[in-house]
């Protein structure tokens, strides 16, 4: 599928550029347009749709025929989709005209467009507003949004582009500093006093040079009481400052890692409310980056930067302020390179936030390559792609070198031209300096003091431009943290919970339907299961099944209609305390690494030893867990992968035994083990359905023979209902998918596998 673009057919792709201009017409000018990929037996095959503002033209790529259609009344367009195949329809008052397929992708936006445009068009046709420039319809090159003739940017994307400073981002942080204020106002006060404490032997050194040293330079006799005097001060006030800054450092770091940690809970926490439909667009690699790498980057952006910030800002003040009291006119010059320096750290600022942005995308990019390949270590050695995946990560990891070789060489330039310019100023206070001495303005102790001040303050301010970067660091990390806590949660709490102090385990669907982004999955469900019944979904792949699943679950909320417990509308019970009347077993069971004891304790982690053996036994796991080395303390390695998949299985199956839930949902349990171990496991799960309302998904038709009753899906809808026997007599929908699962099972039980002949180069085999 391609991207629409603006009313210039030269943005077509060549190979339809030439043959459309030949169609045209005069002042005709394509407003849309997409490029399907499939036929009507979906074969692949390229074709084109294309709005004008006078027609909707179409061809394939294998025909010469052009078909076209001008704008009149009754006509419509429209799209669905289904398991991932896509289909434009094009109708009018009478029937349907024709419809065109394609690969359903990233081409929602694209065909909504399309169908937007087609509709802007049907209507200026039908008004009579063919002639107003002003309203015509083109289509943003960047999103693909519509916009009006004479806009001249797009709306959406200035509106996405429109971000603030992502400095102040880290004012946001106050949210998890505001507990500790006490503390950070003791931690303030400490530093006040620390860095005035610092600021004292300089002070001394002025009157130490002009009242004792330059006299006894003169011939004068040292005064060992003034000596004594000056030295306990300068001692006094270095210990002081030591006594003091080890006091500010302590309480700080303390007050930040205290922050930190809980910026890091509150986000795995919020992480975990997050509905299903988040992590289906998020990499692992990318999220385990923001909560473990980004929150440490804070953290120490807190405990040790921020510090020495406020500590350079105090510094630099209380300097100004003294060289000011002691003469005007030095200080002055001293300050000279201030402005010049703030200039340069504004004018990077935003280049060094924008890089860092960068960087921590493609460190995140190198994290997912990470989260991918060692859980998959198995099937890459199976399919020795060692080289291919070296590769992979190699190219991201390259991307990332180069990402931070262009932040570098700002930071390269940046940093050596403020140690210059600190230099400079310097050596404009010396020349300035002796030039007053030799005016008597000012004595030998004012500029050996100055000279003293002068170091820290430009030291200081080195500091001060260097923090810039670890500043857009933790602005750029705090930024990826706070886009996880700002996401809301598209399954939310109800604001007026429903407690139900019993589950009887009647499920109703009321008129359910889904739209995962614009796809329609499911539509116009209606279903009511009794309490203690077992019913099987049945279908094709993609007709829905897993969906009802999870809209049951309340892993997504449904866009249309209800599902109800026991006449309740799920979404007005807390989920937490809704999920604990589900069980839940995976056709792909996930263990956690830890004990088996664990694992089979997941859902009630202060379950008894013997409640823990009784789910075992009540699975058919207790024999095999027994054999191991360690019994229920055997650790099962990390997903279990200690462990066949049929033992994984019946550890799942005791998982939900255990918690003893109302409402069961086997998704295909048995889909993944041979025939012996599948015995086994059905006859525990016959042990967790007792007394149960089930709903069963199998891709075996046969293991849903004892359900009361079946559910046949095609296409996201109900298509059946009835029990093994009714439907097979139907001979329906279930009838056919049965006898064609059966035919293939005979097949594979006789061991038959057809003969191919090939005919290469005469050689017939």
């Amino acid at each position: 599928m391609q991207q629409p673009n603006n009313s210039s057919n030269n943005n077509l792709p060549r190979n339809w550029d030439e043959a459309l201009t030949l169609q045209l017409n005069d002042e005709e000018n394509v407003l849309a347009w997409i490029e399907t990929d499939l036929d009507s037996e979906l074969r692949f095959s390229k074709g084109i749709v294309i709005v004008t503002n006078q027609r909707l033209l179409a061809k394939m790529y294998t025909s010469e025929i052009w078909h076209s259609w001008s704008y009149r009344q009754g006509l419509l367009l429209t799209h669905r989709d289904y398991a991932g195949i896509g289909c434009l329809e094009l109708f009018d008052a009478h029937a349907r005209l024709m419809y065109w397929r394609y690969r359903v992708g990233s081409s929602d936006r694209v065909v909504n467009r399309l169908i937007e445009s087609f509709a802007q068009q049907l209507d200026r046709h039908l008004t009579g507003k063919l002639h107003q420039e002003a309203d015509a319809v083109v289509q943003c090159p960047n999103c693909g949004a519509s916009m009006a003739g004479e806009q001249n940017d797009c709306r959406v994307c200035e509106k996405q582009s429109h971000v603030p400073p992502s400095t102040w981002t880290l004012f946001r942080l106050w949210r998890f500093a505001k507990p500790y204020k006490g503390r950070l106002l003791i931690g303030f006060l400490l530093t006040l006093c620390s860095t005035a404490a610092t600021l004292v032997p300089p002070y001394l050194t002025m009157p130490l040079m002009d009242n004792v040293l330059i006299p006894y330079q003169n011939g004068q006799p040292i005064n060992d009481e003034l000596v004594a005097l000056y030295l306990s001060g300068l001692l006094g006030a270095s210990i002081l400052a030591w006594i003091l800054g080890w006091a500010r450092t302590y309480m700080l770091a303390l007050v930040s890692e205290r922050i930190g940690a809980d910026l890091r809970t509150t986000t795995y926490e919020h992480l975990l409310n997050l509905s299903q439909e988040y992590f289906g667009g998020k990499r692992t690699g990318d999220l385990m980056a923001r909560i473990g790498a980004e929150t440490d980057r804070i953290n120490l952006f807190l405990s040790l930067h921020l510090l020495d910030f406020a500590t350079d800002v105090i510094m630099i003040v209380m300097t100004a302020m003294i060289l000011i009291s002691i003469n005007p006119s030095l200080a002055l010059v001293t300050l000279v390179p201030l402005p010049i320096i703030a200039w340069l750290i504004h004018l990077v600022r935003d280049r060094l936030r924008i890089g860092f942005e960068k960087v921590d995308r493609i460190w995140a990019e190198v994290n997912n390559v990470l989260a991918d390949t060692i859980p998959g270590i198995r099937v890459i050695k199976a399919f020795a792609q060692e080289k291919r995946e070296s590769a992979r990560f190699c190219a991201a990891n390259q991307r990332n070198l180069q990402i931070n070789d262009r932040v570098n060489k700002l930071w390269s330039l940046f940093t050596p031209t403020v140690t210059l310019l600190t230099e400079v100023g310097l050596l404009i206070v010396w020349i300035f300096g002796i030039w007053q001495i030799s005016k008597d303005e000012i004595t030998v102790g004012v500029l050996t003091a100055f000279l003293a001040y002068i170091g820290r303050f430009y030291i200081r301010l080195d500091s001060m431009s260097r923090i810039v970067s670890i500043t857009q660091k933790a602005a750029a990390g705090t930024k990826r943290i706070f886009d996880i806590l700002d996401h809301i949660s598209s399954v939310p709490e109800s604001t007026s919970p429903v407690h139900l102090p019993t589950v009887q385990g009647q499920i109703e669907l009321r008129n359910v339907g889904f739209r995962y982004g614009t796809r329609s999955i499911t539509r116009d469900i209606n279903l009511v299961i009794k309490p203690g019944e077992m019913i099987g979904l049945v279908g094709h792949s993609g007709s829905g099944k897993s969906t009802l699943v999870n809209l049951i679950c309340r892993f997504y909320d449904v866009s249309e209609g209800a599902i109800l417990i026991d006449g309740h509308d799920i979404r007005s019970l807390p989920i937490a305390e809704y999920r604990k009347h589900i069980g839940l077993v995976l056709q792909e069971p996930f263990l956690f690494y830890g004990t088996i004891a664990e694992n089979i304790a997941y859902g009630k982690p202060d379950a008894m030893p013997s409640e823990i053996v009784s789910a075992a036994r009540a699975a058919h796991a207790h024999e095999f867990i027994l054999r191991l080395p360690h019994g229920y303390d055997s650790l099962v390695g990390e997903r279990g992968q200690a462990l066949s998949g049929g033992e994984r299985q019946r550890i799942s199956i005791a998982r939900a035994l255990l918690i003893n839930p109302r409402i069961l949902i086997l998704d295909e349990a048995t889909s993944s083990v041979d025939t012996t171990t599948e015995k086994d496991i059905q006859e525990a799960l016959d042990n967790l359905v007792r007394g149960r309302t089930t709903i069963a998904i199998a891709h075996r038709l046969s293991t849903l023979r004892e359900a009361h009753r079946l559910i046949v899906l095609d296409r996201g809808s109900i298509v059946e209902i009835g029990n093994h026997a009714e439907l097979m007599a139907r001979e329906g929908f279930y009838y056919r998918l049965y006898q064609a699962q059966v035919r293939n099972v005979d097949t594979e039980d006789r061991g038959f596998v057809p003969i191919v002949e090939h005919s290469v180069a005469g050689e017939h085999k």
